[in-house]
């Protein structure tokens, strides 16, 4: 398992229940965490940075060898669409769980991907590629290019993703300085300055297909995710199905998905991103070459296990999925050590409590435990909270619920953002777009009041639980009903498990 954290936890699961011995590596920081206990095996990597370890390829590929690994997984992040990865494991004689890096090496780079997809017959959104590597040069055809695709525009880096390397434009006065800021920060982040130029297409909705292919000719669609609501790019708030889309929609974009898939021999899961205009039409964005974040709600409507399938394409087997069948509504949401009242600020510190909610219909996919500290390593990213119910507002309402009982003290987390969300008009109609919570809170997101207070009761009578201290009973004191120790969790506004 050539990743950490929660996608790490996810596919070890996978692996104990396909019955294959499974080896975990970790940097030392990363010692004793959650998903080193659930491997067979765990090397430990030399060095103490992110490039020293969970990115430096040739030493993953010795941990491989020395433990007679036969696959590597790449989970997502860190080297999951490096193509000259999926080369080294392969050229080791390791299987390599995921698609041809020749795959890889044409949807990585997105320029590459619009001219591969317009000539499979896959709508892009209009636009032009910029292929100068020159800074001078590239600005210059960026500028050119600029008046021939029109205002609002957007400038993309042609490597990476993540939202780096990416500026929107409506004023060409503006265009200068975005172009050379979207090329600085391409350089710094994945090495490659080259840009290209997309129509800003305003107030459109952000829906990804799932798709899967096995070395025996089938590639599949499993309908799609709408990931619409969005903070700097980043994905907040998932579902499936989307809440406007339509049979014949879903259709046409699942056979373009798969046309995509396709196009480049593709082999393994996969995700193709569209986005959908006010006008019906949709366009490709991009696809990642991976397993996708938000993967458990596709999981939950269609029943299909995506990771275990993975395996098993990689082992040579055919896929064991059937027809489509989509089944009830799933939401996602993501779980963040963040200030979300201060520009979503990282927070750090330790998890003194970290109750999830439970019930029929939730699940939870996290890569931590009460009692674990959350530093400013890796990404904030606590747990991904799934839910589940036979219809959309069913399955709001239970994520309203489950997020009232998901306690986390000690450090500060997005859940009352995520809880404020749920109300949303926007979400609750299901008329979401790219640009929603700019919408909402166009000057960040502030807290009511009250449970800022009710958090400071909270982490004082989880300090007092720890302590023992809830077992003096003073006057006054909640008595119990059941003869047992009085819970300091049952004295605030909210009743928590």
């Amino acid at each position: 398992m050539a990743n950490r954290g929660e996608i790490a936890c996810r596919i070890l699961r996978a692996c104990r229940e396909a019955g294959h011995p499974s080896v975990a590596i970790c940097a030392s920081n990363d010692a004793g965490s959650l998903f080193t206990e659930m491997a067979d095996q765990v090397v430990l990597l030399n060095g103490e940075t992110i490039s020293e370890t969970y990115l430096d390829q040739e030493q993953i590929i010795q941990a491989a060898k020395d433990t007679g690994a036969t696959a590597i997984h790449p989970g997502f992040g860190f080297l999951s669409e490096r193509a000259e990865f999926a080369n080294a494991v392969q050229s080791a004689g390791l299987t390599w769980i995921g698609p041809s890096a020749l795959a890889i090496e044409k949807m990585g780079d997105k320029m590459t991907a619009r001219q591969t997809m317009r000539a499979a017959g896959v709508p892009v959104i209009p636009g032009e590629e910029v292929e100068e590597v020159d800074e001078t040069t590239s600005l210059n055809a960026l500028r050119d290019a600029s008046t021939r695709v029109g205002y609002p525009l957007l400038l993309k880096a042609s490597s990476g993703g993540g939202g780096k390397g990416m500026r929107a434009v409506h004023d060409p006065a503006d265009f200068d300085q975005a172009a050379a800021g979207a090329r600085r920060e391409a350089v710094a982040a994945f090495g490659d300055g080259r840009i290209y130029i997309e129509r800003l297409l305003s107030g459109s909705k952000h829906i990804e297909i799932q798709v899967l292919a096995d070395q025996h000719g089938r590639t599949i669609h499993l309908g799609e995710r709408e990931c619409s609501v969005q903070r700097r790019h980043q994905k907040v708030f998932e579902e499936a199905p989307g809440p406007t889309m339509n049979p014949e929609l879903r259709e046409a974009m699942g056979q373009a998905a798969v046309a995509a898939a396709e196009a480049v021999n593709y082999v393994g899961a996969g995700t193709v991103e569209f986005l959908l205009a006010p006008t019906g039409e949709f366009f490709f964005l991009e696809m990642n070459t991976r397993i996708q974040v938000e993967h458990p709600v596709t999981e939950l409507v269609t029943g299909v296990d995506i990771v275990r399938e993975q395996l098993r394409i990689a082992e040579g087997e055919p896929m064991s999925c059937g027809d489509l069948m989509l089944r009830g509504h799933a939401i996602e949401v993501r779980l963040y050590a963040e200030d979300a009242a201060n520009g979503f600020l990282p927070s750090i510190g330790p998890l003194a409590v970290f109750r999830p909610p439970e019930g029929p219909g939730i699940r939870l996919d996290t890569g931590v435990r009460e009692g674990d500290d959350v530093t400013p390593n890796y990404d904030p990213m606590l747990a991904k909270l799934i839910v589940w119910a036979p219809s959309r507002p069913e399955a709001l309402q239970k994520m309203r619920r489950a997020l009232d009982e998901f306690v986390v003290l000690g450090t500060t987390t997005n859940i009352e953002f995520l809880r404020d969300l749920c109300d949303a008009t926007p979400v609750v109609n299901g008329s979401t777009t790219t640009t929603t919570i700019d919408e909402l809170w166009p000057n960040g997101w502030n807290p009511p009041a009250a449970p800022l207070l009710e958090e400071a009761a909270l982490l004082a009578a989880a300090s007092a639980e720890t302590l023992g201290l809830h077992r003096h009973q003073t006057s006054g004191a909640t008595v119990s009903t059941n003869n047992g120790p009085v819970s300091p969790f049952t004295t605030v506004q909210r009743r928590f498990p």
